[in-house]
């Protein structure tokens, strides 16, 4: 393979159009406005999970932990609504903070005692499922305790109004372009190579189509998901963090020469540490997002997230030993992976069937990032 690069780019989206063409014919109501909304929803979750495990994999660590986190980190904030009476803004800023110190400790336990994170966060994995039934009492708590009190729920149920998604929409559009107009200015005046105009409008022009038509998609059902908000505002936050700081370039530079990282002076230990915490935040979004968009928390909110998270991320072309990977590659892996699931759930396909898919994605995601790696 003379171009493993060039190879994916067009892989990925012709993968993605071959998948929802195949879901398109079996089941016309694939293309529904409705479901396809309902869609974006979950990519919204999967999507949010994906970039934060895509920060923990660029420095060449896993975290397998994520899945059991999403349903904790929902159930304890559904558990302090319904049952303790707490303000649905408190319980998930308190789930928010729990999350975040948990992911904190776990990043302070691999760092400081050498322990490869694939243990660490297995048995983190075990714990916080463990403390998720215990927590819930292995049964089923709703997200709010009536009408009156329901904007954990709004999550996944509310939509912004027509106007509202295409206001949004142009002032991301525009956001994407003067960010990309100043990042030629910054290559000019550094003196660097000019990219031809051509080449250099392609991936904001693209951006604002997509922009545009999921928001036009939307409209014709109730308005663009609050949701999808939610992961456009992590996206940018992640491909700020990525592309313009010195954090991000900790990360790509700690996944590709850990030991050369410390030579160089990067404090390792603080980036690997922070990195955790950041996954910590996603988890406990994620988690709010997932608890209210199956209405209640239950034994089974989260199972198996990681995996999703994972496979998406080695699916956008994130390498496992880290120092490689883009932020729209991992959005394009979660869209491929919330594309197959929803497919299989509009065509009835039987749990067995779901979890053989499942596996099968995420082997070949890892057989293609071992060969890619090798080319």
């Amino acid at each position: 393979m003379k171009n493993p690069a060039a190879f994916k780019s067009l892989a990925l989206p012709a993968a993605l159009v071959a998948v929802a063409v195949f879901f398109a014919v079996r089941e016309p109501a694939f293309l529904g406005a409705r479901n396809l909304t309902q869609l974006l929803i979950e990519f919204a979750m999967v999507g949010t999970l994906a970039l934060g495990m895509f920060l923990i994999i660029l420095t060449g660590n896993i975290d397998l932990s994520v899945g059991s986190g999403v349903g904790l980190i929902g159930g304890v904030a559904a558990v302090l609504i319904t049952g303790q009476g707490w303000p649905a803004g408190g319980a998930l800023v308190a789930g928010l903070a729990a999350a975040v110190a948990l992911w904190t400790l776990m990043g302070a336990l691999i760092v400081k005692q050498h322990i490869p994170s694939f243990i660490i966060t297995l048995g983190g994995l075990l714990i916080f499922k463990g403390l998720f039934w215990l927590v819930i009492e292995s049964a089923t708590v709703p997200v709010s305790r009536g009408d009156e009190d329901n904007a954990y729920s709004l999550l996944t149920t509310y939509y912004l109004p027509g106007a509202a998604g295409l206001g949004l929409a142009l002032a991301a559009s525009l956001l994407v372009w003067i960010f990309s107009l100043r990042a030629r200015a910054a290559r000019r005046a550094a003196g660097l190579p000019d990219t031809p105009w051509r080449e250099s409008a392609a991936d904001p022009a693209t951006v604002t189509v997509l922009l545009f038509v999921v928001t036009l998609v939307c409209n014709r059902f109730r308005g663009v998901p609050l949701a999808l908000v939610i992961l456009g505002a992590v996206t940018a936050l992640v491909y700020f963090l990525t592309r313009h700081t010195p954090f991000g370039r900790y990360l790509y530079a700690i996944g590709g020469n850990e030991e050369a990282a410390r030579l160089s002076g990067i404090r390792v230990d603080r980036v690997l540490i922070g990195a955790f915490a950041f996954m910590g935040a996603m988890v406990a979004v994620t988690g709010f997002m997932t608890t209210a968009y199956s209405g209640a928390s239950t034994t089974t909110v989260g199972e198996l997230m990681e995996l999703d998270a994972i496979a998406a991320c080695v699916i956008g072309g994130t390498a496992l030993k880290g120092g490689r990977g883009t932020v729209w590659g991992v959005l394009l892996g979660a869209l491929i992976m919330t594309v197959l699931l929803n497919g299989m759930t509009l065509l009835a396909v039987t749990p067995e069937m779901k979890f053989i898919a499942r596996g099968a994605v995420l082997a070949l995601a890892v057989w293609l990032d071992v060969k890619l790696g090798r080319a």
